[in-house]
């Protein structure tokens, strides 16, 4: 037996149609936020950043470590200096003085060598620095515009979650008017083929935008206004109201 519905029912479905579509895009604009792909983006940059600064920071602690190494260098270069200068001013032996003196000269030149290779790294250690800062300053800014970024996206999909609460409860008020039957029937159609109810509007199926055949209207036109008509097009249960062109 056919199944059988007040024409103001079946119209009905036309207002829960139009929730459930509100439901759909408001679930697509919670996924498609623009703030989500900003933070994806956001989010590889903070990461390159990151390994950048790893990468510099290994630098300036390797400079760091070459540097302890020629300031020790250094310190050992002295000692002998400052050891050698005490022998001399002790010894009488002029062979022992002419020894120490040439020792003292050929230390104070690895000394003067030693700064100079002392003063490039340090240059080199100042550089090194100044652009892992530079980077720690573009990475900690990147953060910033992370969270910024996060509370208004938060934001949104709470403006998105409300709006979501309403348009179910008003699903919920309008499915309540609607009979049981009629509406499994619609639930069914919509979970096979993503539309529970079409419009019929001057002759055109609004699930499908096609314009019905003459011979599809004139069985449409033969159908009881109590009648639960399906679109040929979409398969959704097919709503005909005044504007329909019947």
């Amino acid at each position: 037996m056919a199944l059988k519905a007040s024409p103001e029912s079946q119209e009905a479905l036309l207002t829960l149609q139009a929730s459930d579509t509100r439901l759909q895009q408001l679930a697509h604009q919670a996924k498609k936020l623009p703030e989500t792909a900003r933070l994806a983006e956001l989010g590889q940059q903070a990461e390159d950043l990151r390994q950048q600064l790893l990468v510099e920071m290994g630098a300036v602690e390797d400079a760091r470590l070459e540097l302890s190494r020629v300031e020790a260098d250094v310190a050992v270069v002295e000692a002998r200096m400052a050891r050698d200068a005490e022998r001399l001013a002790g010894s009488s032996s002029v062979k022992d003085v002419a020894g120490l003196e040439h020792e003292i000269a050929s230390l104070r030149k690895r000394r003067d060598d030693l700064e100079e290779i002392q003063l490039g790294v340090m240059e080199r250690l100042e550089g090194l620095e100044a652009t892992a800062e530079e980077t720690g300053a573009l990475l900690d800014s990147v953060r910033e515009t992370i969270t910024d970024v996060e509370r208004e996206r938060d934001a949104s999909l709470s403006a998105l979650a409300q709006e979501r609460s309403s348009a179910e409860a008003h699903r919920a008020s309008v499915a309540a008017t609607i009979p049981e039957d009629l509406l499994a029937l619609y639930e069914r159609q919509r979970s096979r083929y993503g539309i529970g109810a079409s419009h019929l509007r001057g002759g055109v199926t609004s699930a499908s935008g096609v314009r019905l055949t003459e011979s599809d209207m004139a069985s449409i036109r033969a159908a009881a206004p109590d009648d639960v008509v399906m679109c040929p097009d979409s398969e959704a249960i097919l709503v005909r109201t005044a504007e329909s062109g019947l």
